[in-house]
């Protein structure tokens, strides 16, 4: 199979009337590596790694990481007693050159509520991060990668999800097939991903912005005008430190009225992103979105026009899988490593990592009777984009090749078909 490698820079259409969705992405230009070493290593089972780009999804790539034990160690047990996810240095070898000094450390929320001291690492996620302690250190530009947690095998949904979100026009997060190694341990086949921050902003959105991170255990709703009432609750991640966009917008959102909200929300929000971005939701079959249980969401601030965009966070429960945890809210008779369960009710205390369902925003959007007449538009729209089209499928497709090629080692054939099946049933059946 030849694809070209995905590029990273996104450019995010308008989407005036929901009648067109961009499918071509802007060309990008990768940084030199700073590696201290270029040294290339033998790699097993046919896996380039001197050719291949970071995110070029046509190869599995390889990544071992290398860390003294004992802060390893120690990493772990002071997570499990406190909650705390502590940066520890660590030495990784991306496709066979060699970072030194580089920033690691759990990440995560309900996919960490079982792991315990006794586990193999590389079987839990990780946020690596190349310059946290060499400034200035990166791959091709890039300087954090995402080691996601899935509870199915092959992490299929989430990959197949992420692609199809772009492909939808919004923004999305690069994604590869990993093989995955901490201390020469067990090798894990792990989906690895971009991590949204400043040059993620700059090449998702071609345009200076914030970029704000809504924490699991907060919502959206208005604290009042100081700062600080914030902390926990939002984390900004691009841009000069300013909360009092993200303020205007929730005051917004949580105190106009109801015709203010359906005259002037436009103002403050890219309503027929948002409104793509919920059918988007909807199809993939996605509960842990913005009004699910972990508040899983970023809002992109564009300082020129003064309007926040709803962006994407967290696809490993895509196509009804089932809670990584084995907890929370799978779907109706999921199971902890399936894909298929029923998008379950709103509401309730629990899920992943969050107090309960539900987004202000989300909520008065589609009681609004035109913002959900376009979400409705969107929808028709997006199934004959993303489905009936056949692109699902051919996405899908390449999937499979490289795992069935180059992972055979690490996931039987039986399994990434039957896997890839259950994704594909949504094809179909939307």
């Amino acid at each position: 199979m030849t694809k070209p490698t995905r590029p990273a820079a996104r450019a995010i259409a308008s989407l005036a009337g929901l009648g067109l969705i961009a499918a071509t992405l802007a060309g990008c230009t990768t940084a030199t590596t700073t590696s201290p070493s270029t040294t290339t290593t033998s790699v097993e089972n046919t896996v380039a790694t001197t050719t291949a780009s970071l995110w070029d999804s046509t190869t599995v790539h390889t990544i071992a990481v290398t860390v003294d034990p004992t802060e390893l160690d120690t990493l772990v047990s002071t997570y499990l007693s406190t909650g705390e996810k502590v940066w520890v240095s660590a030495t990784v070898v991306i496709d066979g050159v060699t970072f030194e000094n580089v920033g690691i450390k759990l990440k995560g929320n309900s996919s960490l509520r079982t792991i315990s001291s006794g586990d193999d690492p590389a079987t839990m996620p990780w946020i690596i991060r190349l310059d946290k302690f060499v400034d200035g250190q990166n791959y091709e530009g890039e300087t954090q990668l995402v080691v996601r947690a899935n509870s199915t095998e092959t992490a299929l949904n989430e990959a197949v999800a992420l692609e199809l979100l772009s492909a939808a026009g919004l923004a999305s997060e690069e994604a590869v097939a990993s093989r995955f190694t901490v201390n020469g341990g067990e090798t894990q086949l792990r989906l690895v991903i971009q991590n949204p921050d400043s040059d993620w902003d700059a090449d998702a959105f071609g345009t200076e912005g914030l970029l704000y991170k809504a924490e699991s255990g907060g919502d959206y709703t208005y604290r009042g005008e100081d700062p600080a009432s914030y902390t926990d609750i939002f984390e900004q991640e691009a841009g000069d430190d300013n909360l009092q966009p993200l303020i205007d917008f929730l005051k917004f959102i949580n105190e106009s009225d109801d015709a203010t909200f359906a005259a002037d929300l436009s103002q403050y929000l890219d309503v027929n992103a948002f409104a793509t971005y919920l059918a988007y939701q909807d199809l993939v079959d996605n509960f842990d979105d913005i009004d699910g249980p972990g508040n899983n969401s970023y809002l992109h601030y564009d300082e020129a026009t003064g309007v926040m965009t709803v962006v994407n966070w967290d696809l490993n429960l895509a196509f009804g899988t089932a809670n990584v945890d084995g907890g929370g809210q799978p779907g109706a008779g999921g199971q902890p490593g399936q894909v298929g369960g029923a998008r379950p009710n709103g509401g309730g205390a629990g899920g992943a990592g969050g107090p309960s369902s539900g987004n202000v925003l989300s909520e008065r959007f589609l009681a609004n009777s035109d913002f959900a007449a376009l979400v409705t538009s969107a929808k028709t729209t997006l199934t004959e984009t993303l489905y009936t089209s056949g692109t699902a499928d051919q996405i899908l497709d390449e999937w499979v090749t490289v795992l069935k090629g180059q992972a055979s080692d690490l996931v039987s054939a039986s399994t990434v078909e039957s896997e890839a099946a259950a994704v594909r049933s949504y094809f179909s059946a939307s």
